[in-house]
């Protein structure tokens, strides 16, 4: 019977919802399903193929088949803390191309080629050309300056009290409502962000703005759709007395990805953003060695593995 199902290929990120937050059970395929059981043995369906990341918060346990599951079908697993606050580990579905890994290289390590996708980012960000003869240092001081007085503008059209973005990544209790919400719906951003960097093959490691962190990448891209996006939903969470803030940031988040269709637009951004840098995607060596298998016709995205 098994001969005759179709073999299990990763969807194109585009097709897929956003993100899912799963809590207290054991995640397993039972029955062929991708499913998470609670402490009453009760089952319920996750539809991991046309997910693009799952947020893992404490008390999951996952399965051995769970995880070989989850990478066939390209959804990105993440481990994180309570209400997603913070990232512990993450699996990794795609990033599977290496001339994509070493254009993306190449462009950040050419000085001419990373200024110019920084000036693509800052145009892209806030819908406007960057000064002129600014180097990238330059570029982040105009940047910051403009990000906090967003962060300001934003919170006095919500009428949210606001001291500045801050935040102990050890203590998340002490930071007020405001911060607690940003951070919250930052982690859903970063997560389907991250999610795309994979499935298009590049690294989340090599940034051009950001640097020397493992998802520098996903912070220099998600950067150009947050004020679009999350920081809204968070300010207007944050305003409601006695809100459930947590549950109603990532609903939020939910809702607002599907009606700005942000999934459709991450890939399309990367390319365009990478393609300023003026540079090719190196084609292999001449006296490298083909794969011994020919690859079978793919339905996802350029990194993903199935």
């Amino acid at each position: 019977m098994s001969d005759l199902l179709p073999k299990l290929k990763p969807l194109p990120m585009k097709e897929r919802t956003s993100i899912i937050f799963l809590e207290k059970g054991r995640l397993d395929v039972l029955d062929g399903a991708f499913v998470l059981v609670d402490k009453n043995g009760a089952r319920t369906h996750i539809p991991l193929g046309s997910v693009a990341c799952l947020m893992l918060e404490p008390g999951i346990r996952v399965s051995h088949a769970a995880v070989a599951l989850a990478s066939r079908v390209g959804c990105l697993l993440v481990w994180v803390g309570e209400a997603g606050v913070r990232v512990y580990a993450a699996g990794q579905p795609g990033g599977a191309r290496a001339d994509r890994l070493l254009y993306q290289a190449n462009l950040a390590c050419d000085t001419s080629a990373r200024l110019k996708v920084v000036q693509r980012m800052f145009a892209l960000r806030f819908g406007q050309e960057p000064p002129a003869r600014r180097s990238v240092d330059q570029l982040r001081g105009i940047e910051g300056a403009r990000v906090r007085e967003l962060y300001k503008l934003l919170a006095q059209k919500y009428r949210v009290a606001w001291k500045g973005r801050r935040y102990d990544p050890h203590d998340w209790e002490r930071a007020d409502i405001a911060n607690r919400c940003l951070s919250a719906a930052t982690s859903c951003l970063y997560g389907i962000t991250e999610a795309a960097v994979l499935a298009a093959g590049y690294s989340p490691a090599i940034g051009f703005v950001h640097s020397g962190r493992p998802l520098s990448f996903v912070y220099d891209i998600a950067d150009i759709f947050k004020f679009d996006t999350v920081v809204p939903v968070a300010f207007r969470v944050a305003r409601r007395p006695g809100a459930q803030w947590e549950r109603e940031v990532r609903l939020g988040c939910r809702d607002m990805f599907r009606q700005t269709k942000l999934l459709k637009r991450i890939i399309p951004t990367i390319e365009q953003v990478l393609a300023a840098g003026g540079l090719k995607i190196p084609e292999a060596p001449p006296d490298s060695q083909a794969p011994v298998l020919p690859e079978e016709e793919k339905l996802g995205d350029a990194g993903h593995r199935g």
